[in-house]
């Protein structure tokens, strides 16, 4: 017979390995996750891009905003244009490390701002720093039904809002369907908006529009166009 105290060690033992076990199978799911929603939108073909352009619109009840932007990812150069400016404003977004004015900083907000709405699914699946939770299936947050859902998390420094909390619904293809952001992972949501009018550009996938919940509120992308490495021109949304 096994003695009390050899009992107890091998039910720690076992009960420590299965822990291991499901803690594992925890964080390959959200590998997984985070890979499919990458390969959903064409992030293995990320690094063929020379440039990418876009104009972000935005239309909040009876004000509409407009900025355009191209943004070179191998050497992170933004150039900008908006109706508020006169002359386009190009900047490396390593100069924000060294003291930049209050109105690059103002920018660069935007910028990432705007960048996220367009490109969100590539971050997801690029950015090691975040942590990616798979909830299952729950409740849309607008409309009848239910959808997978995945929790992303932003570390709590660094960024402009730190602890950024965005939970994602996914179709079956791991494509965005709706997306509910926590602002500094605050309890109540700061925006709930649908990701809509998936369309493809070259090899890879874009979203152009996104419809808040409460009729007042739209984000949508026109202008879009991309420069691949070894193909003369840009290429344009038909």
């Amino acid at each position: 017979m096994m003695k009390p105290v050899l009992t107890l060690v091998m039910v720690v033992l076992l009960i420590s390995g299965l822990a291991a076990c499901a803690g594992g199978n925890k964080e390959s799911r959200a590998l997984e996750v985070r890979q499919r929603i990458g390969q959903s939108y064409g992030v293995q073909f990320f690094d063929q891009i020379e440039q990418v352009q876009y104009t972000f619109n935005v239309q909040k009840g009876d004000q509409h905003a407009r900025r355009f932007w191209i943004w070179e990812p191998k050497r992170d150069k933004v150039t900008f244009d908006g109706l508020d400016y006169k002359d386009p404003i190009t900047y490396y977004r390593k100069e924000l490390q060294t003291s930049p004015s209050t109105q690059l900083k103002s920018i660069d907000a935007w910028f990432i701002n705007d960048n996220y709405w367009l490109l969100f699914p590539f971050h997801v699946a690029m950015d090691a720093r975040t942590r990616i939770e798979d909830l299952g299936r729950q409740k849309l947050p607008m409309g009848e039904g239910e959808a997978a859902c995945v929790v992303v998390t932003y570390p709590a420094e660094g960024g402009y809002t730190p602890g950024d909390v965005y939970e994602l619904y996914l179709d079956d293809n791991f494509r965005l369907m709706q997306w509910i952001y926590r602002r500094g992972g605050s309890e109540t949501p700061t925006r709930i908006a649908s990701w809509e009018d998936h369309r493809r550009l070259g090899p890879m996938v874009f979203s152009l529009n996104h419809q808040g919940d409460d009729g007042n509120f739209r984000v949508w992308f026109t202008q879009v166009g991309v420069k691949l490495a070894g193909v003369d021109g840009w290429i344009f949304m038909d």
